[in-house]
């Protein structure tokens, strides 16, 4: 397999109107990518990606993202089997983001917390600012230790 190449960024006009793939990583070499569920189009998780995992996504058809925490590529269920299978990528009109619709393998879950969705708790606003934040989802979907063991958490402070 030959090893896909993005176009190189020439002119507003090629990267807002033309077919080219040319997208632009930000100085650290990194792409934001919000993640959803393809069936019910809940916003699983917000990922980085680097080149590389960009384009092992679109190679593989599954979701592989870069762990700013732990300076790592990293395949989505590699080690919990919850694999993102992609359903559809979008690229946002500059090319400096992504959207990914995916399947997930297993419970359905993409959260290392156990919850369904990173996004598991709300923000309360307006009347209710600076009350303590709500959950979401009253339930974890796996159990974490069992997916990746007694590990320390990824994203630790």
């Amino acid at each position: 397999m030959t090893q896909l190449d993005f176009a190189p960024r020439k002119t507003i006009e090629q990267v807002e109107e033309s077919t080219d793939l040319a997208p632009k990583f930000d100085d650290n070499g990194l792409l934001p990518c919000i993640t959803t569920d393809a069936a019910t189009g809940d916003v699983l998780m917000l990922g980085w990606m680097t080149e590389e995992a960009f384009r092992l996504t679109i190679e593989t058809g599954e979701a592989h993202y870069f762990s700013r925490a732990r300076q790592v590529l990293w395949h989505k269920g590699a080690t919990s089997g919850l694999v993102q299978k992609v359903v559809e990528a979008r690229i946002d009109d500059d090319q400096d983001a992504l959207w990914l619709r995916v399947d997930v393998t297993g419970s359905g879950a993409s959260c290392h917390v156990g919850y369904r969705s990173c996004f598991y708790r709300a923000v309360p606003h307006g009347a209710q600012a600076g009350a303590p934040l709500v959950f979401v989802e009253d339930h974890k979907t796996f159990d974490p230790v069992a997916a990746y063991g007694d590990a320390p958490n990824p994203t630790q402070l």
